[in-house]
């Protein structure tokens, strides 16, 4: 018995420290985590933080000139310089009062179009649904750009065949016009986005217990009382998600009107804030153009921050 217990105590004993070691220096190393986060945080650095310090500070810089008219020009730190000119910039303003009013009224047209799209996917009388889902996120994966040329052959006058068709009517829609022009790229952003967001608000509405709508049906609610005073409170969060996401669109907008310009004379350069930019920076002014991409970031921020926190506080979050 005794030979026994001392064969045993090494073993209780090895045990131990064992115990002790995982406890005590068992756990990731540094240098692992590191490792495992490297691949995240170098992309991360290089492309992302990088270029935004860079163009906040040559947002801070201006350029001079010395020995007169024609001497040599270099850069120097200017303060709130370039920022000053893009707030005494009336073109500025008036993108950002072009972009405003594309928002206000695009995003909740897309958002509402989406959410009935996905109220109707969850519902049990929608048949062929896996069709139904893959159309309407069909048209995410055209890219920007080549959905605003698609567009922009339904919008002309000379090639479009909707336009010919509504002519036979009487209607004669002027789609490229200056009065239509802005909500022909705002429904060019509506068909590329709307699926996208659809499929947000539908994933939400999957993770509902079906338990939830078995109980609502035995206290009288029909269809139309489940979706909107049980579903669309429960996925709200997914609402104000993609109302985030739709308002940082916004204010990114540029590939649907760039492609338009080329067939319409009433969109400008200048049209919204990051054609602005881009065009500064074309003229060789990317201190300019620095400044102004900053404060489009800024509004940004302020908008989309803004929005979370009001409807934080309206929902008692």
């Amino acid at each position: 018995m005794t030979d026994t217990a001392t064969r045993a105590t090494p073993a209780v004993t090895s045990s131990g420290d064992r115990r002790h070691r995982r406890l005590d220096g068992g756990g990731p190393r540094a240098g692992t985590v590191l490792a495992f986060l490297t691949p995240f945080f170098l992309p991360f650095v290089l492309f992302y933080l990088v270029p935004v310090g860079y163009a906040l500070w040559q947002s801070f810089r201006v350029v001079r000139r010395t020995g007169g008219q024609y001497g040599t020009l270099y850069t120097t730190f200017g303060g709130f310089d370039q920022y000053e000119k893009v707030f005494q910039n009336p073109e500025f303003w008036s993108s950002i009062g072009r972009i405003g009013l594309f928002g206000i009224v695009q995003v909740p047209v897309m958002l509402f179009v989406a959410l009935i799209m996905a109220l109707l996917l969850d519902t049990p009388l929608l048949r062929l649904k896996p069709v139904f889902r893959i159309t309407a996120f069909m048209p995410y994966a055209v890219p920007g750009v080549i959905a605003a040329i698609m567009w922009s052959y339904l919008y002309s006058p000379q090639l479009s065949p909707v336009v010919d068709l509504l002519n036979g009517f009487g209607l004669e829609p002027d789609f490229l016009g200056p009065g239509a022009v802005l909500w022909s790229a705002a429904n060019v952003s509506t068909w590329l986005w709307t699926g996208y967001n659809m499929l947000i608000m539908f994933s939400a509405l999957q993770s509902i217990p079906q338990e939830l709508y078995e109980a609502a049906k035995l206290d009288g609610a029909n269809n139309w009382t489940i979706a909107w005073q049980i579903k669309v409170p429960i996925i709200a969060p997914s609402i104000v998600l993609t109302t985030v996401f739709s308002i940082i669109g916004t204010l990114q907008l540029y590939a649907e009107p760039a492609v338009l310009r080329q067939i319409s004379s009433n969109i400008s350069s200048t049209f919204t804030p990051n054609m602005l930019a881009y065009a500064v920076a074309s003229g060789n002014n990317y201190q300019q153009a620095a400044a102004i991409s900053v404060v489009i970031a800024v509004i940004t921020f302020v908008l989309s921050f803004g929005f979370m926190r009001l409807t934080s506080k309206k929902a008692g979050l």
